[in-house]
């Protein structure tokens, strides 16, 4: 019997041959690189081209099977107005926020004065998705999170695992799938003794020493972010990306998304063709496959198309919210009626919280900050909070320091839906974000007294400390094992599949996207065995 390494391992004419019914080219069926078009019949069509979409679509090529790939967002590939394709933190343009005419940016204040202003409506890339107790930031374009994110690459502790995939074997995981996750998303450390110099890591050095002098474990952090080139950044003979601020709207240079990593191994193998704008409204079984129903989208959201399509197979890569919300309301309506009650549930925002902290005079944190952080302070074993010594790139010294934490919070939201409307609500509440403010005060209540220090309160609003408003990091509502199966199978309705961060029950303890990646090689790799 071929075991399932060596069944991934030997693509080409096996593969080629086992591959889901209808795999050759035939008529009405969609050759790579091909516009998707109404009445297409498709082996796998992935929704959502995040972390574990890219994944699911490279590992299926390599497998022989053709891949189609929906994505809400653009591709981010042509130049703007400044000749980047990507705008700056510090001076959001109609390309930074997804749909909206103003911006609402995670930090919105600064100094007294508020940051957000009006901006052309527009299908930019980073989504402030608001729900009753929460906002919730998304990347939207081919390569999902990865294009907006600080890029730390965490891998969890090991004795914290059981807490995060109870029902996933840790050894596996650590001895296998997370090693090829990192491999695959060109994770590295950064250079420890260019760092200690690095006039940008000014901040992260300063974070460092109070973090040790209040006696808290301070731990270096791998990054996909390319240091060569920043090296290059920071010696002037290269255009500056991490060093000009570059990061919630888009990195224009030295970051390695799923664009240059997953994606385009997938696009390389002639197998995967990518349709940006495209956003999925209905899946239903249809003999033997799943009639999914997808409007085509203008850069103002508008639809220009709506296009009817069957595919054999359909995995969910669209974010925890977008694949959550989908599902969700595809059980409440019937289109899908054999999906359980754990549908929507299990939701959680990765116990985010931020705060700054105000200096004194004689620790400056420099005006040139690397957008990349690299270091965090750990006290998750002792106070549930893990602390990432975050960047302030606004370009002038600011005596502040500034964190996001990854904290244990126990609360878990559920998505629901009106099925007369097909209007999807999440119940988080906002006073659900206290626990993770306790643990987070367990650090900076520390620092803040042996530092003779305070709190910022200029950064979220009128004397708020805490910025418990958001997460960057949604995880569950699909959760493994529970809504689907061990693998990711959905229950009810062979050939539907989830494979993205609704199948992580609301923390991973450290920042998720490596998590993640490493879930769905897991998953892939197994559902390419036997399922195909």
């Amino acid at each position: 019997m071929v075991s399932r390494r060596r069944f991934i391992a030997g693509t080409g004419s096996l593969l080629g041959a086992l591959a889901v019914p209808g795999t050759a080219v035939a008529a009405g069926r969609l050759t790579a690189g091909a516009r998707l078009t109404a009445g297409t019949r498709l082996p796998v069509l992935v929704i959502g081209t995040g972390y574990g979409g890219s994944v699911a679509a490279l590992r299926l090529a390599q497998a022989g099977v053709p891949v189609h790939m929906v994505e809400m967002g653009m591709e981010w590939k042509t130049p703007g107005p400044d000749g980047k394709v990507f705008a700056n933190t510090t001076r959001p343009d109609h390309r930074s926020f997804w749909l909206r005419t103003r911006t609402k940016q995670p930090l919105g204040n600064f100094l007294g004065f508020p940051l957000d202003k009006d901006v052309p409506r527009y299908t930019g890339i980073l989504d402030a998705e608001e729900f009753g107790g929460i906002t919730v930031y998304q990347g939207r374009g081919v390569g999902g999170g990865s294009l907006v994110n600080g890029g730390m690459a965490v891998t969890p502790r090991r004795e914290n695992f059981a807490a995060i995939l109870p029902s996933v074997n840790a050894d596996e995981m650590y001895a296998v799938h997370y090693p090829r996750a990192n491999a695959g998303l060109g994770v590295h450390p950064v250079d420890p003794a260019w760092w200690e110099s690095a006039a940008c890591y000014q901040y992260a050095r300063v974070g460092r020493k109070h973090a040790q002098r209040s006696g808290f474990p301070f731990v270096f952090v791998p990054n996909v972010y390319d240091w060569e080139y920043m090296k290059r950044e920071a010696a002037g003979t290269a255009p500056r990306s991490a060093l000009e601020g570059e990061v919630l709207y888009g990195n224009n240079h030295g970051k390695k998304t799923l664009r240059t990593t997953y994606l385009a191994r997938a696009e390389a193998t002639g197998r995967v063709t990518v349709s940006p704008l495209h956003k999925v409204t209905s899946v239903a079984p249809a003999g033997g496959g799943y009639t999914v129903v997808i409007d085509e989208l203008d850069t103002t959201g508008a639809t220009q198309a709506t296009k009817t399509v069957t595919a054999d197979k359909v995995f969910f890569a669209a974010g925890s919210v977008g694949t959550s919300k989908l599902l969700t309301r595809l059980r409440a309506t019937g289109a899908l009626p054999g999906l359980n009650g754990e549908i929507g549930e299990g939701w959680g925002d990765n116990g985010n919280v931020m705060c700054g902290r105000a200096n004194h005079m004689w620790d400056a944190t420099g005006k040139l900050q690397a957008s990349m952080p690299t270091a965090g302070i750990d006290n998750w074993a002792a106070g549930g909070a893990f602390a990432e010594v975050a960047p302030l790139p606004t370009g002038i010294e600011t005596y502040a320091s500034f964190y996001l934490s990854i904290t244990a919070n126990p609360h878990r939201a559920r998505f629901s839906c009106d099925p007369a409307t097909g209007q999807v609500e999440l119940n988080w509440q906002t006073a659900w974000k206290q626990p993770s403010i306790d643990m987070a005060k367990t650090i900076f209540d520390r620092i803040n007294t042996r530092e003779g220090t305070i709190y910022r309160t200029d950064l979220f609003g009128s004397s708020r400390i805490w910025g418990d408003h958001l997460t960057y990091h949604p995880l569950g509502g699909a959760v493994l094992n529970r809504a689907t199966d061990n693998y990711g199978r959905l229950h009810g309705h062979p050939g539907l599949y989830v494979i993205d961060g609704a199948l992580i029950p609301g923390n991973t303890s450290v920042n998720p996207f490596v998590t993640i990646t490493a879930l769905a090689e897991r998953n892939i790799e197994e559902i390419i065995a036997t399922d195909l």
